[in-house]
């Protein structure tokens, strides 16, 4: 099954994992190495500590390689749509607070809130899809039912 991904969270993705392969895992190595040559392994906190980092840093390649695998590039400048779509920059505003927010619907794995970028799979971005500037929308949050309008949708 593939996930959306926008070309710009594909491209951090695949740096991260360049990164990660190609200079962390080197570096972890040698802080293993260096903590081994202290002797007794046992009691050596460096020693664990660079294992774990490891372990981790392993770990965190591996979902990277899932994720870039199964991932479908979609260029959203290529939408012809006025509607809220994968990819949309979309402006609100909240009804109650009369607080505008503008947020990008980008695939779940390169969603990152404090840079308005929020997954499609969330509740906000599951209520915006298919609406165009102008509607009003509804959905549940954890702290409760939310209503904003969308003031502008762009691609």
């Amino acid at each position: 099954m593939s996930s959306p991904i926008t070309r710009d969270g594909f491209d951090r993705l695949s740096v991260e994992l360049k990164h990660r392969k190609n200079v962390e895992r080197h570096e972890i190595t040698r802080a293993i190495e260096e903590a081994r040559a202290h002797g007794d392994l046992k009691e050596n906190a460096e020693y664990h500590a660079a294992k774990d980092k490891q372990g981790m840093s392993e770990a965190r390649i591996r979902q990277l390689e899932g994720i870039l695998g199964e991932a479908e590039v979609i260029d959203p400048k290529r939408q012809t749509t006025t509607k809220v779509a994968f990819g949309a920059h979309v402006t609100v505003v909240d009804l109650e607070t009369e607080k505008e927010a503008s947020y990008q619907i980008v695939g779940e794995y390169e969603a990152d809130l404090d840079q308005g970028l929020i997954s499609i799979k969330s509740p906000i971005a599951r209520a915006l899809m298919g609406k165009e500037a102008g509607e009003d929308i509804a959905f549940k949050t954890p702290k409760g039912e939310r209503e904003l309008e969308i003031k502008a949708v762009s691609y």
